[in-house]
């Protein structure tokens, strides 16, 4: 595996950890849940764009990331709501006004999961 797609892959399993150990936290940070599930798959889907030969943009926008992977990636295929529920949970979140509840951390995280599972799997064939 090349060492910036392994590199991004750390970066996106820290984020990972940090989302699921602030869900179990007491009190949790539901912000910080929503966040760091977001930044998981940003990181994971920008290692499938590089292991298919394509350099990711500079965005936070998954959907964006999703269109790009879709051209190159023939086994990608995620629901779109689920891509904006992700990205504006880790927006919105972020300034003040707005806070996540337990049903939007939740949410995120359970995407999250799901997509993570997936996108490691596709990573793991893109290496074989």
């Amino acid at each position: 595996m090349n060492e910036v797609v392994q590199e991004w892959i750390n970066k996106a399993e820290g984020d990972y950890l940090t989302s699921t150990r602030e869900a179990d936290a007491s009190p949790p940070n539901y912000d910080a849940v929503c966040f760091h599930a977001q930044q998981c798959i940003e990181k994971l889907l920008k290692a499938l764009l590089i292991t298919k030969g394509k350099t990711p943009p500079k965005t936070h926008d998954l959907t964006v990331l999703d269109s790009l992977l879709a051209c190159v990636c023939s086994e990608w295929n995620w629901p779109i709501e689920q891509l904006r529920l992700l990205s504006s949970a880790a927006v919105i979140f972020r300034y003040p006004g707005e806070s996540a509840g337990p049903e939007e951390a939740n949410a995120t995280l359970a995407v999250c999961k799901d997509m993570r599972s997936h996108l490691l799997e596709l990573l793991a064939e893109s290496n074989r």
